[in-house]
């Protein structure tokens, strides 16, 4: 993808910054093997996602990239936590992630829930404000709220909640609450995170808002739409079990045509990284809908 290759110098930031994360670990005494769990969970060749997102959002509104440091290796912690608990066997029984042994089968279950509680305490440390940067209180206080609400209840664990409960019976209004809230709040977060970050006012903030939960539900979408032959999740919650995938497809489209149009809101910048940085957004956008194709 052109977006991972644009983006790829916010992706070698985080890689690092992450790998520094687990070094200072091992510096405060924590046990060896939970930081060597920890780091093998973070380290399984993901495409940082997220927090190069979070970066991105905070350079397209003007910010400097450093504010929005904390915040990103934050949603990675988190987006990492879910990860290790969702294959748990009490939950996806997953053994592989991207090819390789999850944490729990290459380690034992009662070693990753541990490991995955503790990557979720991280996280909180860093959206605290662990690595030095400009950040007011103000801001700082929004951010830990945003992503309170996107790791709890009412956001990731809801949406876990509900795909792990319900046996049966899927509706639109189920498949778009599970959509919104286990895949695209982590998203949503990892934007707004970086816009505040950015300095961005309350209006752009939550057009940016608007564009991360249509980015995050199209992805949910397009990823059913790729893994609609795969046997393994046949009995999965997905959108294809409410609508064809041609109609999913119409779906995935309008979803991500919404997303350029509230991009195309922003109010214009004079700042060469930062319209550069929206250009990128596009390009998400844009190569992101084309994997249905």
């Amino acid at each position: 993808m052109d977006f991972v290759k644009k983006t790829s110098q916010f992706r070698e930031l985080v890689d690092t910054q992450i790998a520094s994360v687990f070094e200072q670990q091992a510096e405060r005494g924590v046990p060896e093997k939970l930081v060597e769990v920890m780091a093998y969970a973070a380290g399984t060749g993901g495409k940082r996602y997220r927090p190069v997102l979070c970066l991105t959002a905070c350079q397209a509104v003007g910010g400097k990239v450093e504010n929005a440091l904390n915040a990103a290796i934050a949603i990675e912690l988190l987006h990492t936590y879910t990860l290790i608990h969702d294959d748990l066997p009490c939950m996806d029984n997953d053994l592989l992630r991207r090819g390789l042994p999850t944490v729990h089968a290459k380690y034992g279950e009662d070693v990753a829930v541990l490991a995955g509680d503790g990557m979720q305490a991280l996280a909180f440390e860093y959206v605290a404000g662990t690595l030095r940067d400009e950040l007011t209180a103000e801001q700082r206080l929004a951010q830990i709220k945003e992503f309170a609400r996107a790791a709890g209840p009412a956001g990731v664990v809801g949406g876990q909640w509900e795909d792990v409960t319900v046996k049966g019976g899927f509706s639109i209004e189920l498949v778009d609450y599970v959509h919104h809230h286990k895949t695209a709040d982590l998203i949503i977060c990892a934007t707004v995170m970086g816009a505040i970050a950015g300095g961005a006012s309350t209006e752009v903030v939550e057009t940016l808002r608007g564009f991360a939960f249509r980015l995050g539900v199209a992805f949910q979408v397009i990823d059913d739409i790729l893994d609609g032959d795969d046997p393994a999740k046949a009995n999965e919650l997905s959108i294809l079990r409410i609508m064809s995938v041609e109609e999913a497809r119409v779906l995935a489209c309008k979803l991500s045509d919404e997303a350029i149009e509230l991009l195309d809101m922003l109010p214009p910048i004079s700042n060469a990284k930062a319209e550069e940085s929206r250009a990128n957004l596009r390009m998400l956008v844009e190569e992101q809908l084309k994997r249905t194709i």
